[in-house]
């Protein structure tokens, strides 16, 4: 009964992946998965969409037990950017548990199938929007410390009383050098009223010391006379 059953599911699929499906012997096959994916899934633009293999062998008791399943790239496939089946094949293969166990006595691999591929399509896109956010985050980090240089600094509460305290400083400080200078300008000025003290030059050149002398000489010459007069 069982045989019956797998070779007329394998007919069934021969007839919905006609392209897709290739026989590596009687109980068992390989299917090739073309998932939706983004083109910048993929690390080479120019490739074709990326391909993964579902190999498929059937137990003797298929499908009263479940498919034995694996997963794999074709040789020479182009990496795929957000999938590492070195890493996402356990997962995968798992996922598709509830789908075998909700199947079993019937024929399932295009659920399997189906489900196989929707599962891929769901890690890459999740994956890639994680990307992106991340980029994006990156990019608004990097606006912000940009845009700070502008701004300046956060205004804070403790920054305030801090730039405060100082601007504080700085007017007194600046208070106290205006009231210095305007006593030194007193003292200057209160001194400026003292009797001017003349150089000999200055003297000479304002002519003080020229009438002095004449004057003095011609006392000395009227004093003479007079003692001239006395003696005779």
């Amino acid at each position: 009964m069982g045989r019956e059953e797998q070779i007329e599911e394998r007919e069934v699929l021969d007839s919905i992946f006609p392209d897709e499906i290739t026989d590596i012997d009687q109980k068992s096959y390989r299917i090739a998965i073309k998932p939706d994916i983004p083109s910048d899934a993929s690390l080479d633009e120019d490739a074709e969409p990326p391909i993964l293999l579902l190999t498929v062998t059937y137990p003797p008791l298929y499908p009263d037990e479940g498919p034995l399943l694996d997963l794999s790239l074709p040789p020479n496939a182009p990496q795929i950017l957000h999938l590492s089946l070195a890493n996402d094949r356990p997962s995968l293969l798992a996922s598709l548990e509830p789908t075998i166990t909700e199947n079993l006595g019937m024929a399932m691999i295009f659920a399997v199938v189906t489900t196989l591929q929707e599962e891929i399509e769901s890690l890459v896109r999740s994956r890639i929007a994680d990307a992106q956010k991340a980029k994006d985050r990156e990019a608004e980090e990097a606006e912000a410390k940009e845009n700070a240089k502008f701004h300046g600094e956060r205004v804070t509460r403790e920054s305030f009383l801090a730039w405060r305290e100082k601007f504080r400083a700085e007017i007194a400080a600046k208070e106290e050098e205006e009231e210095r200078m305007r006593k030194e300008g007193e003292k200057q000025v209160r001194g400026g009223k003292k009797e001017e003290k003349l150089t000999g030059r200055e003297l000479w050149e304002r002519g003080l010391v020229g009438k002095e002398a004449e004057e003095e000489d011609v006392g000395a010459l009227e004093e003479g006379v007079e003692a001239l007069k006395v003696g005779s």
